[in-house]
């Protein structure tokens, strides 16, 4: 696999696959005899392949959790403390639903922005979001809470969302923004972006589009496409000062980023590609924590379970926010609590899909800054 991928200006590239060929001609093209003995030969071919599958099948399970789930760490114990009674009831699927809505409430490490002379990025856990997957498995919405958002944090007043984590690691984060929304977080996801920066590279890169030309430290970003390998991209995550939208424009291109990685992933070329398949999960698998209340076979099951969304079927929000100011010496960010509570209403009764017109403003542009 190659970790070489062109300069940030660089263009993207457009992939392509082989047409798809049937297995089959046209059956008028062989005569009777020929056509039976081929069936047969099919046939059979079909029966020793099931059982083949059949010998192998428990151990080549086995394989597939152990390598790929078994390769997630744990966080321990973010329920463990928290009062069943006065959590949000779960979400309320549609009675035909199949499954009921799985909620994760996603923490990632962002990228430092505010650099002193020969210091590199790193990782801080301040990137918020809720990710609900819908009842039917067929589309996901991801919000982004701005970490500076000014909320009650329980038994702590009034301060930044992040703090939470500070004051009282992952449960009362859970706390806080379960009481923010009123929707049940079902499981925990800490995801390391310096992680996700290797699959950038398993990948062979990924491709932004870019509005108005930005600089953040050895790189420039041109407007327009920007084919992006894995230090390009923390670079170009990392960055604030010189964007409109300050943390805002951050938020989205954080979005944008992962939009762009997860569609390299469902890409056909990522897919027929074995070895580079095998890597990227197992970058991803290793970019990311779960809490402990998933087991190796429940991750496994839950992929299955959502193979049929795709990055298309993914809507990307900023949680509404009435503007910025400042408390004490802090900078803050206000949260609109009407056009919240709609967002939050819609996500507890799994229909914020098709209602997510409504947050056009909130949504991912197209091209973020």
């Amino acid at each position: 696999m190659s970790t070489d991928a062109p300069s940030a200006g660089g263009g993207a590239t457009a992939e392509s696959s082989p047409a798809d060929t049937p297995f089959f001609s046209d059956p008028d093209e062989f005569p009777a005899p020929a056509r039976g003995r081929r069936v047969r030969r099919t046939l059979i071919s079909l029966v020793v392949l099931a059982l083949v599958l059949a010998l192998v099948v428990g151990g080549g399970l086995w394989f597939l959790t152990d390598r790929y789930a078994g390769n997630v760490d744990r966080v321990a114990d973010v329920f463990e403390g928290l009062d069943e009674s006065a959590r949000p009831a779960p979400a309320t699927p549609e009675q035909s639903a199949a499954e009921e809505p799985i909620t994760f409430l996603l923490v990632g490490s962002d990228t430092r922005s505010e650099l002193q002379p020969g210091e590199t990025p790193d990782g801080r856990s301040d990137a918020i979001m809720l990710a609900r997957f819908s009842a039917d498995r067929q589309h996901a919405q991801l919000i982004s809470i701005p970490r500076d958002s000014w909320v009650d944090i329980p038994g702590h007043g009034r301060n930044k969302i992040n703090a939470s984590y500070a004051f009282g690691g992952p449960p009362l984060l859970v706390q806080t923004v379960e009481q923010l929304t009123q929707v049940r977080v079902d499981h925990y996801l800490a995801i390391d972006f310096d992680g996700l920066i290797q699959v950038t590279d398993d990948l062979g890169g990924v491709d932004v589009v870019v509005a108005e030309t930005t600089t953040n430290g050895p790189y420039t970003f041109p407007a327009g496409s920007n084919h992006l390998n894995g230090d390009q991209a923390r670079w170009y995550l990392g960055q604030r000062y010189g964007l409109p939208g300050g943390d805002f424009d951050r938020v989205r291109r954080q979005q944008q980023y992962l939009q762009a990685m997860f569609g390299k992933l469902f890409s056909s070329n990522t897919f027929t590609d074995p070895r580079r398949l095998d890597a990227v999960l197992l970058a991803v698998t290793s970019a990311v924590k779960i809490d402990d209340t998933l087991g190796n076979g429940d991750i496994l099951s839950l992929a299955y379970s959502l193979r049929n969304v795709r990055p298309e079927s993914v809507d990307f929000f900023t949680a509404p926010v009435l503007g910025t100011g400042t408390e004490g010496e802090s900078s803050v960010v206000y949260l609109d609590a009407v056009s919240c509570e709609r967002m939050w209403a819609y996500l507890r009764s799994d229909s914020l899909a098709p209602n997510a017109d409504e947050f056009s403003e909130q949504s991912l542009p197209d091209v973020p800054r």
